[in-house]
């Protein structure tokens, strides 16, 4: 059989993408955080009469969309991070604004920050929503009436109000400082207890693992963002988590009712379940957190093409608009930011989302402008319920959320002056289209060959894990910390070789993927895997005998 196999005919999910899904276990706390961060700084400019400055406090404001997986200590970087960017673009974008009316001009600068903000967002992982936020606020500011006198005042309002989103989004720490952890744990131990369902052999136990494998780096990854584990309660959840590992790693070992009692201990702010397990099972994890991380500007290497089609699909879907005559080309510019996923396939199924909710959208604010243009108050109001409803939506589908994204953005651009609603939804239709239709096309266009090099060196580095694992294994007593070492190094690398493979099985013309081969060492890589889990608790087992014969 040939090690690799013939490139597959491209089929393009239609209804697939338009599936609903599970909403997310945490889906109210950015919907409350965004109507907590929005709302007194829309509230103060309202009674000051300044609703036109509304844009300028969003843009801090929907800082406190993001960073709700992390930890608070890694969330305050984070949020930190995001507002300075944020403001950063803002400025920017109001400065070029000031600078030139050049349609083409603006266009263009906004494209390049598109890019900027895309490959930004992505090399440091800053988690959902991403670039887009980013995006549709420089975008919207490029368009605005400005003179350079009142960059600074405008910037600063966007300062103040991230600020307070800084503070919004910190403020759950007081009352459960463990959330994000025990919420990262808890996922990962019932990921890990559908996958011991199925024994490791029983039906979609390939896609019961690839679940459980992410869930499990997740975990990982919100405790090794602490830096440190000096208190109980977090090297208690680390014993969990080595707890799922092992239970990925030799399913038909397992129990999952075990696994998901843990979880569900996990609920709240009550102790975290102490469960057997010695300190050697967390060596690696020290042994890790003594390793450098590989700092982010290293990964801004393999996101070029990326970075190629952001800038060339946002920059002609601009010009297109400005060509067909539309008074906001940004929104065409925003559309064709928003796509941009890991692969063509994945930026297919976005551009299908995108464009069903943003037609769906733009009837809701059909229904709703006519109550909106009524009171200034009700104009807040509306933008509030809508920012709301977009969080508590979008995480079962993107084009849910974007039913409410629309109108929303369509009414902020009333908190200027009252608009003409209908020509607000025929420029939106047109820019929609515009962008989707350029944005992909744009996306077959720029290739991205490099994913076949990135599945070749993922495929490297499981089988120089498995090898490593093996070699301890073939020893009479490995160390228990080598043994560790080992065991999460394969784990990690197995599971960055599924993403991997995911990743570039979505890409168009690049030569076949070695599905074979891939195959082979992901079997290869979990029997070792599980061979060192059954070592390792062989050692444990006679590390517990050789206390119990000394005790006196």
């Amino acid at each position: 059989m040939s090690t690799t196999t013939a490139a597959a005919t491209r089929r393009l999910p239609l209804a697939g993408a338009l599936r609903l899904g599970r909403p997310s276990d945490i889906w109210f706390k950015p919907a409350c955080s965004v109507v907590a961060a929005i709302a007194p700084p829309n509230l103060a400019l309202l009674a000051l009469g300044r609703l036109d400055l509304a844009m300028y406090t969003m843009a801090g404001s929907l800082c406190a969309l993001y960073g709700h997986h992390r930890p608070y200590a890694a969330r305050a970087r984070v949020l930190a991070g995001v507002v300075l960017g944020m403001v950063a673009g803002l400025a920017l974008a109001l400065t070029a604004a000031s600078l030139t009316t050049s349609g083409a001009a603006l266009v263009t600068v906004g494209a390049l920050m598109a890019a900027a903000q895309k490959v930004l967002c992505d090399a440091t992982r800053v988690g959902p929503p991403g670039n887009v936020i980013l995006t549709f606020i420089s975008s919207a500011a490029l368009f605005a009436p400005q003179s350079l006198g009142q960059v600074p005042g405008h910037t600063g309002l966007a300062l103040a109000a991230g600020a307070w989103a800084w503070l919004v989004g910190m403020g759950p720490g007081l009352l459960r400082p463990h959330g994000p952890e025990r919420r990262a744990t808890a996922h990962a131990l019932n990921a890990a207890a559908a996958y011991a369902d199925t024994r490791g052999t029983g039906a979609g136990h390939d896609r019961a693992r690839a679940v459980a494998a992410a869930a499990v780096q997740a975990a990982w990854q919100s405790l090794l963002a602490t830096g440190t584990r000096t208190d109980r309660t977090r090297r208690a959840l680390e014993h969990l988590v080595v707890r799922a590992e092992v239970a990925l790693a030799a399913p038909a070992d397992a129990d999952p009712g075990s696994l998901r009692g843990w979880a569900r201990h996990l609920r709240g702010t009550g102790r975290v379940p102490r469960v057997a397990g010695a300190d050697d099972e967390l060596l690696g994890v020290d042994a890790e957190r003594a390793v450098p991380q590989r700092p982010w500007w290293r990964r801004l290497g393999p996101l070029t093409p990326l970075a190629a089609r952001t800038v060339l699909g946002c920059a002609l879907a601009g010009y297109v608009s400005l060509a067909l005559g539309v008074g906001r080309p940004y929104w065409a510019l925003v559309t064709a930011a928003s796509l941009y996923q890991a692969n063509v396939t994945l930026t297919w199924s976005r551009g299908v989302q995108r464009v069903v909710g943003n037609l769906l959208g733009v009837l809701v604010f059909a229904a709703v402008v006519p109550l909106a243009q009524s009171h200034p108050v009700a104009l807040v109001l509306c933008c509030l319920v809508l920012n709301f409803a977009t969080e508590a939506l979008i995480g079962r589908n993107y084009w849910l959320g974007s039913v409410c994204v629309t109108p929303m953005a369509l009414l902020v651009t009333e908190f200027a002056r009252t608009q003409d609603a209908g020509r607000l939804i025929t420029e939106r239709i047109v820019d929609t289209l515009v962008g989707a239709l350029v944005g992909f096309a744009t996306a077959v266009v720029v290739t991205n060959r490099r994913a076949g090099d990135r599945v070749e060196h993922a495929l490297s580095a499981v089988e120089r894990a498995r090898e490593q694992a093996a070699r301890l294994l073939a020893g009479p007593r490995p160390a228990p910390r080598a043994l560790e070492t080992a065991r999460r190094t394969l784990s990690a690398a197995l599971a960055d070789l599924r993403a991997t493979v995911d990743a570039a099985s979505g890409e168009w013309w690049q030569r076949a993927l070695p599905q074979e081969r891939v195959v082979l060492a992901e079997q290869s890589g979990h029997r070792t895997l599980a061979a060192t889990v059954r070592r390792q608790e062989a050692h444990s087992w006679d590390g517990a005998r050789t206390t119990e014969d000394v005790r006196p």
